[in-house]
């Protein structure tokens, strides 16, 4: 059984992989989800609507980003503290981390709502695009606390050893909602208001099982307990998960400038474009997002422990894992680059055939896509916030700044597409060589 492998137990390939299997569905799923709703948008509504929804969507995500900010942050201290035998300071930090979430999300949704025109007006959304924007924006972050509860839950049912609770949540929420995108969108017409109400009801779905599974008392090693909010631990679990905040962040502020880049190379069609590939992207880097997510844990435990060998044994087997996945996802998105496409825009042949063009050099950052996250999530489970808050900010905010601006200057409109790949490979870069600066402090 999946659920009888232990942190504490020797990680062969076969092992590692059974364990990091439900955490790898459960991500795809929550993609496979989030992306049925542009699905349904491009093919229902329109060309106009669904660009809309891709404008605000970098904004959308950043409660996402606190969430798992707050997950891998507190899964890497409540792992430390279970590796070290301190299961009752554990099981007060994973209450501490749930009950600050919740607050920080109603917080962030009365702010999010307010400003969510201001924002939209900051994307650049054209006037044909602003209602549609602003409309489902209010009400995706209206569903913020669920969001980030949801987000939050994918790490701690892993830290708890229960990797098919996380897997069970995501599935019936991603039933959920495409069952209720096809009624909503489909059936009542409801246009991008369905799209927003499906994807909300569905977070609630997604949160509500392990928040319902974790206030019962002896089913797995971590439940509800009575606690307070302490800020130092809350700051100290923040500051080591800001790696996944400044990436959310980053992606935010990057995906403003591909939409501005692109609204002035290819006009609506190619912020059209740029939102069929990241759907597709969110498929394939969730796959990597899960293996990092689902062997972090075990990473966090071993350090707890101090056992360098299996550190060691981690690091290796994960790096041979990832750059194998890489390269499998790149030849797949590449073959298949035509059917992606079509699935999402066949219905324009100009839209189709610049998004088939993007496909072919989009993918490329696959290869290496997946190691520079392992990278990154590696040194978070290791409580080395500061190590992974900067492979991550470089990789996700400063190095595609720098090439999205650039590269367009020399390649025109492919640059575009070229300079996500070439952030990819100078983050590996940077990766490495703090791979090799602290491989004797931590012993891997």
């Amino acid at each position: 059984m999946k659920d009888s492998i232990k942190l504490s137990d020797h990680f062969t390939y076969k092992r590692l992989l059974r364990f990091t299997l439900s955490p790898i569905v459960m991500m795809v799923f929550t993609s496979i989800y989030g992306v049925v709703d542009g699905l349904f948008v491009s093919n229902f509504i329109g060309k106009t609507p669904f660009a809309a929804i891709n404008l605000v969507m970098p904004f959308v995500m950043l409660t996402g980003g606190i969430g798992f900010m707050v997950g891998t942050g507190g899964t890497a201290l409540v792992s430390k503290n279970l590796g070290e035998g301190e299961n009752e300071l554990a099981r007060k930090h994973f209450t501490m981390m749930v009950l600050f979430d919740l607050l920080l999300g109603a917080v962030i949704t009365v702010v999010g709502v307010a400003v969510m025109r201001p924002v939209a007006i900051l994307f650049k959304a054209t006037p044909e695009m602003m209602d549609d924007c602003v409309t489902y924006g209010r009400i995706m972050i209206a569903f913020t606390p669920s969001f980030m509860l949801q987000t939050l839950f994918h790490s701690f049912c892993i830290a708890a050893e229960k990797p098919n609770l996380g897997l069970v949540a995501t599935v019936a929420a991603g039933l959920t909602n495409m069952a209720l995108d096809a009624l909503f969108i489909a059936v009542f017409k409801w246009g991008v208001v369905g799209a927003a109400v499906a994807t909300g009801l569905a977070q609630c779905v997604g949160a509500a099982i392990p928040l319902v599974y974790f206030m019962k008392k002896g089913r797995t090693q971590l439940w509800f307990v009575r606690t307070w909010i302490k800020w130092k631990v809350i700051f100290k679990a923040c500051a080591n998960g800001a790696s996944e905040l400044l990436s959310s962040i980053s992606s935010s502020i990057v995906g403003m400038a591909y939409n501005w880049q692109l609204m002035r190379f290819a006009g609506e069609n190619g912020v059209a474009a740029y939102g069929v590939l990241m759907y597709v992207n969110f498929i394939f880097i969730a796959m990597f997002i899960g293996y990092s997510v689902g062997s972090a844990p075990i990473i966090g435990f071993n350090y707890g422990a101090k056992n360098r060998a299996e550190l060691k044994n981690m690091l290796k087997k994960s790096t041979v894992i990832l750059l194998s996945a890489g390269i499998v996802m790149t030849v797949l998105a590449e073959l298949l680059s035509p059917v992606l496409a079509g699935i999402f825009v066949s219905y324009d042949k100009a839209l189709y055939d610049m998004t088939v063009g993007a496909f072919r050099i989009f993918s490329f950052s696959f290869l290496i896509a997946g190691m520079n996250i392992f990278i990154s999530s590696f040194f978070t489970a290791l409580n080395n916030g500061a190590v992974s808050a900067a492979v991550s900010f470089l990789r996700t905010l400063v190095f595609q700044l720098g090439t999205v601006f650039l590269i367009p200057l020399i390649f025109g409109l492919d640059g575009i597409w070229i300079a996500i790949v070439a952030a990819e490979v100078l983050a590996l870069a940077v990766g490495f060589a703090f791979l090799a600066a602290k491989r004797k402090k931590y012993g891997y």
